[in-house]
């Protein structure tokens, strides 16, 4: 593991990218939003709306990521903690969305800001049209100088196709608007390289996913917080970082401190550069309907040197998918090394494992010459 573990000068200096970000994606978790009596804590959201509205005075352009609908439609359905159920869950939205927002629009209005609500569903980031409206939309609201206030659709999204949690939403809402930065707050202050009980020590910088070796993340955070939502953090930052937008993962009382570059929380630097949004929902989106394995070479080539990938590095397949699907791609130990968009069905693909492209022409047609997948349809996990 080659996990920084002390401030280094360089690490000051990123953070200052929250400092000076002109276009800015905060993301605020149910759970520090929450009061004791499971309710919405009216404390809690004016104290993050003070901070955020200083910041979108001062220029900033904010976008805000709000979970808290399903918590603030609890007590008025008469429900005592959150139901387990997809129905009851969406009839919760149904009715704390409204209420959530409108907290909202009175805290950010007496400080004179305007908020809107815009609510996406995976669906609306996978399909090339949803994409195109939603980037129009959100562009033009920042423009007029408000306050988007996004949340995931839980009233019509389905188990199949949802976000889950909207720490990823947070991370594919800062591409779809271009952010310079993406913070992320909940109860949990950082990432630690162990339990926080057991005297681990927090992890201030995450300069690429190697970083991360041997850190049980599963274990990480503070009581109360489940297994799954460190987790969600760091693969949402890390799809921030890995398309070129830095994050950072902190509580929410930090907001203030981090939002001023201070060293506070994990900081996670860009590894990556930008997608293209088709890329984007391939690698983090898109239902993959088949798993291809492959020989060690055609990892190297894949992966190392970014070339398409030829039937002669398949090792097996499995599933069932059409051509166009997408499928991932994994090494000999099962390791996911990538996605693509297959050129050949999986009832075609087994008897073409193996054989050169020139062989398969010859014997099957020059119908068969073509790549399984084309670099271009392909992205490297």
């Amino acid at each position: 593991m080659t996990t920084t573990m002390s401030s280094e000068p360089a690490t000051t200096a990123d953070r200052t990218l929250l400092a000076t970000a002109e276009r800015l994606v905060v993301k605020v978790g149910s759970s520090s939003l929450t009061s004791v009596a499971g309710g919405i804590s009216e404390e809690a959201l004016l104290s993050l709306v003070e901070v955020l509205a200083a910041r979108r005075n001062a220029g900033t352009e904010v976008i805000l990521v709000s979970s808290g609908a399903i918590s603030a439609g609890l007590a008025p359905l008469g429900l005592g903690r959150r139901p387990r159920d997809l129905a009851t869950q969406q009839a919760a939205a149904s009715v704390g969305q409204g209420l959530l927002m409108a907290r909202y629009t009175q805290a950010f209005g007496a400080r004179g800001i305007t908020v809107s609500q815009v609510l996406l569903t995976a669906e609306d980031l996978m399909r090339r049209q949803h994409y195109a409206n939603a980037y129009r939309a959100m562009h033009r609201l920042l423009h007029l100088g408000v306050v988007p206030v996004v949340n995931e659709n839980d009233t019509v999204a389905t188990h199949e196709i949802r976000f889950g949690d909207n720490d990823r939403l947070a991370a594919l809402v800062a591409h779809l608007v271009k952010a310079d930065a993406l913070l992320l707050l909940s109860d949990v202050d950082a990432l630690y390289d162990g339990p926080p009980k057991d005297g681990a020590q927090r992890i201030p910088l995450v300069a690429g996913p190697e970083d991360l070796d041997g850190v049980n993340i599963g274990r990480t955070g503070a009581a109360g917080v489940g297994t799954g939502g460190m987790m969600t953090k760091v693969e949402a930052a890390g799809i921030a970082a890995g398309s070129g937008i830095p994050a950072l993962v902190t509580s929410t009382p930090n907001a203030a401190r981090a939002l001023s570059g201070e060293d506070v929380g994990t900081w996670f630097a860009v590894s990556g550069t930008r997608r293209p949004p088709r890329l984007l929902w391939l690698a983090h989106l898109a239902s993959v309907q088949g798993r291809l394995v492959l020989d060690d070479g055609a990892v190297q080539a894949v992966r190392d040197k970014h070339r398409s990938l030829l039937p002669a590095g398949i090792v097996s397949v499995k599933g069932d998918f059409e051509p166009g699907d997408p499928v991932e791609l994994a090494d000999g130990d099962g390791r996911v090394v990538g996605r693509g968009l297959v050129n050949f069905s999986s009832y075609e693909l087994p008897r073409m494992l193996g054989r050169s492209t020139k062989e398969l022409a010859a014997s099957l047609g020059r119908q068969y010459e073509r790549e399984i997948i084309h670099v271009d349809d392909l992205v490297v996990l």
